[in-house]
């Protein structure tokens, strides 16, 4: 019995039992190799509207020797769904068992028709109709199947691809062929499955739980990491409840809440919002102070570790280090429920065999960093409707991990995945990624913060749902809004300058741009400020600072100026005197006097110069 390898999604094994031909006596069954017969695919995958797919072998085999013939045929198919399965040669229909396996489904195959002699050919076919290629998944129809698995056991293995006219032109291909054709070769196969994805822009719609408790007798200040936008996804947040002090944007682009929690205090934070993720990144400069930033040595992306130093010095480039990663490690689906703790990157290079997402992102980011190429981690939602191809291991409520570069040339971080690539048997996750991957995180400045959604619970509850993500339909970019107040507190003291500030609110549901404050007075100096806005995330605020040069001494009038921000506009008046005297400064003065006077006493009566009636 003679053992060949298809791909996993195709065919896995195929298995020949042969009968030796003799001149006089009966034939009899004896072992075949790969010399004595050579195999020819022709695959059509056929997708309908509705997303199903009716899956089309053509099969040759060829006789290289006159003693051999192929009796049966033995192919495990890696699908879990095989409906409406039929088989035949050139004498008709085929008898079929399957068998469910681990990995899909083996087809045991009785051929009607022996084909004997050197050079002649048996020709058959199987079909059959299957859910788990083709898949609609909110704005995206995607097509998935790996790659060959053992091509030098094919002598040709061609694949054709046919989506309805409906799907409208693939937005990728992988393998790219520099075409739009659907048509792929055992050459295009070898390296590579099969990815195809039809739309421009995945919309999600996710609820999310935050659990804070305060174990502690003094109030504490805590933070949460929200979901936020990127240069590949836009978010939206509907509702944040209750309502922060602030939600401000850290160096990595995080989107922090902060609270504030009482001695003892529980709280549960609640947030529902969107997001729209796009395949190709907008741009992103860096600059030279951040980017050494990410060059940084952290645990778990152990730069300095000899080994570590060695292979960047081998690998260099991104692309080099992404296909060592993919390479080298072997995804250890065990470590997902044995809850086993993190290897870091040094760690995992002594124990390849026993990785998940992190390790292999930890491995692509030390290795880049050690090469000079800043890189960082992404932590958060992945779709996927195969966890054996495309598998999600991070802790808490299954999320996922995956790396990102920043590529100088096209001036923006680019995302990729090497623990996909290696568990989908050679899916291409580094030139292009997919509408698959939504960012909970951005780890960069450290290694282990901030947490991603559903990584935050209450001891006990590690196994509850904190993290809700479904399809959603594209959002009309929403105008930005903004509420202004300020903070130039009147009256002011003449022949000072006057300072203060104003507090810019966002009060819409998405990441605002830069912006630009105008301040203008007719007869406060300067006359016209245009002051800069970093851009404010939902639900938070920005204090921007503001002054204006001091007037003169005998001044005592009132003077207003006008604040313009986008179509929000204040106009305050501030009055200014020489000196004024007002509730507060009295009773200020009048204490501050009261202490002096007192402290006056008790050094004069230590010093024996005043004497008190005993």
């Amino acid at each position: 019995m003679r053992r060949f390898r298809l791909p996993p999604v195709c065919a896995l094994q195929i298995f020949f039992a042969v009968s030796i031909l003799f001149i006089i006596v009966m034939p009899q069954r004896a072992s075949a190799n790969t010399a004595n017969f050579r195999t020819d695919y022709n695959v059509t995958y056929t997708v309908t509207p509705e997303s199903l797919t009716q899956a089309f072998f053509q099969i040759t085999l060829t006789n290289l020797t006159s003693q051999y013939y192929a009796s049966s045929y033995k192919m495990q198919v890696g699908f879990n769904n095989v409906e409406n399965l039929k088989a035949a040669d050139e004498l008709g229909p085929i008898n079929v068992q399957t068998v469910k396996t681990a990995g899909g489904n083996t087809l045991q195959l009785t051929f009607n028709k022996k084909v004997v002699g050197k050079g002649n050919k048996l020709n058959f076919s199987v079909t059959f109709d299957t859910a788990d290629v083709a898949h609609n998944f909110g704005q995206i129809h995607e097509i998935n199947i790996p790659g060959i698995v053992n091509p030098e056991e094919f002598n040709t293995f061609n694949v054709t691809v046919s989506a309805p006219v409906s799907f409208g032109t693939p937005t990728y291909i992988k393998p790219a062929q520099g075409r739009q054709s659907l048509i792929f070769s055992k050459s295009e196969l070898q390296k590579s499955g099969i990815s195809i994805e039809f739309g421009n822009l995945q919309a999600y719609n996710f609820s999310l739980t935050y659990h804070l408790r305060n174990k502690n007798l003094f109030p504490q200040d805590t933070d949460i990491a929200l979901p936020p936008t990127t240069n590949y996804q836009t978010v939206y947040l509907d509702s944040l409840h209750p309502k922060p002090n602030n939600v401000r944007r850290d160096k990595d682009g995080n989107w922090l809440a902060s609270y504030t929690l009482l001695p003892s205090q529980i709280l549960d934070v609640k947030v529902t919002g969107q997001a729209d993720v796009s395949l190709t990144p907008t741009k992103q400069a860096l600059s030279d102070k951040d980017r050494l930033l990410y060059l940084r040595e952290r645990p778990y992306w152990q730069t300095s570790y000899p080994g570590i130093q060695v292979l960047a010095r081998q690998l260099k480039t991104p692309e080099a280090i992404y296909t060592y990663v993919v390479n080298t490690l072997h995804y250890d689906f065990s470590r997902v429920t044995d809850n086993k703790s993190r290897l870091g990157a040094a760690k995992v290079l002594e124990q390849p065999n026993s990785a998940v997402c992190l390790e292999f992102t930890d491995l692509f980011i030390a290795l880049s960093r050690a090469a000079g190429i800043p890189a960082r981690e992404i932590d958060g939602y992945a779709q996927t409707e195969n966890v054996r191809l495309r598998p999600l291991s991070l802790e808490k409520d299954i999320l996922h991990a995956w790396p990102e570069y920043y590529d100088k040339g096209k001036g923006t971080w680019i995302m990729v995945d090497p623990t996909w690539g290696n568990t989908t048997g050679g899916v291409d996750y580094f030139h292009t990624l997919d509408f698959d991957h939504l960012a909970f995180v951005i780890k960069g400045q450290n290694s282990d913060a901030p947490l991603p959604a559903g990584g935050y619970k209450y001891a006990g509850d590690e196994n509850k749902k904190d993290v809700v993500v479904t399809f959603g339909t594209p959002k009309a970019q929403p105008l930005q809004q903004f509420q202004l107040e300020s903070k130039l507190a009147s009256p002011y003291t003449s022949g000072v300058p006057i300072v203060g500030a104003i507090i810019v609110k966002n009060v819409g549901s998405g990441l605002t741009d830069k912006q630009t404050i105008t301040v203008t007075s007719a007869n406060l100096f300067p006359p016209q400020q245009n002051l800069q806005v970093p851009p404010i995330p939902p639900f938070g605020f920005v204090s921007v600072p503001l002054s204006f040069a001091k007037t003169s001494l005998l001044t005592n009038r009132s003077f207003t100026y006008t604040i313009l921000l986008g179509q929000s506009t204040i106009t305050r008046t501030i009055h200014v005197s020489p000196f004024v005297l007002t509730a507060s400064r009295v009773i200020v003065g009048g204490l501050i006097i009261a202490l002096l006077t007192i402290i006056l006493c008790i050094i004069a009566a230590k010093s024996g110069r005043l004497r008190f009636p005993r």
